[in-house]
């Protein structure tokens, strides 16, 4: 069997767009889509966490940084056969963050899986990372662009600069960017059919990778 970890945000937590605290059924999410089309020689393990960056602090909210959590979430689930990080989201809300900030702080979750040789599905060698690149964010309100400047041209620019950077280190990737759309009412969540989309289009990469 092969053990699958989604470490992600809200949209790996499942989160209902504009509606607080909601969250979509598991079978809803998309590690349950993946999981249903993988099949019964897959497990798929969720970890998503709202709020949650690839380095980045989010004041005062505690353990919103990935690289916070990567590690000991890695060793609660392992032997893992493939680590799926669905991460960036939050980054391009923060005009402090910059598209090339987020490639560093993606590498930085990449190493950090790399480096994890007793994790892995034998015990002497690491999981190998996805990095999935996500949705293109929805228009922001007019009240809410202030505390996001940036926001749509980072999240418009973002897949093209992973898929490069990893590239370069043999990092397998998957860019979201076509195949899901932000809710009509929240431009950082996906409805339903997002997550239909984005589990089948991730289960097929993992396919591809793991037989």
């Amino acid at each position: 069997m092969f053990t699958v970890l989604c470490y992600g945000d809200s949209n790996t937590w499942g989160a209902i767009p504009a509606v607080d605290i909601g969250r979509y059924e598991p079978d809803v999410r998309w590690p349950g889509v993946m999981r249903k089309e993988l099949g019964d020689a897959f497990q798929v393990v969720e970890s998503g966490l709202n709020g949650r960056t690839t380095t980045f602090d989010r004041l005062p909210r505690p353990w919103r940084s990935g690289k916070d959590l990567l590690v000991p979430t890695m060793e609660t689930s392992h032997p893992i056969d493939l680590v799926v990080i669905l991460l960036g989201t939050n980054d391009v809300s923060l005009p402090y963050v910059s598209v090339h900030d987020i490639v560093r702080g993606t590498a930085e979750l990449v190493s950090i899986v790399r480096s994890c040789d007793d994790f892995g599905p034998d015990g002497t060698s690491p999981p190998r990372p996805l990095v999935v690149a996500p949705h293109v964010v929805g228009a922001i309100d007019p009240e809410d662009r202030a505390e996001h400047e940036g926001a749509e041209e980072k999240s418009l620019e973002l897949g093209a600069a992973l898929r490069e950077y990893l590239a370069s280190v043999s990092c397998d990737f998957l860019d979201l960017a076509a195949v899901v759309q932000p809710s009509p009412v929240d431009p950082w969540h996906w409805e339903a059919e997002g997550h239909r989309a984005a589990g089948s289009a991730i289960a097929a990469k993992v396919r591809a990778i793991l037989t």
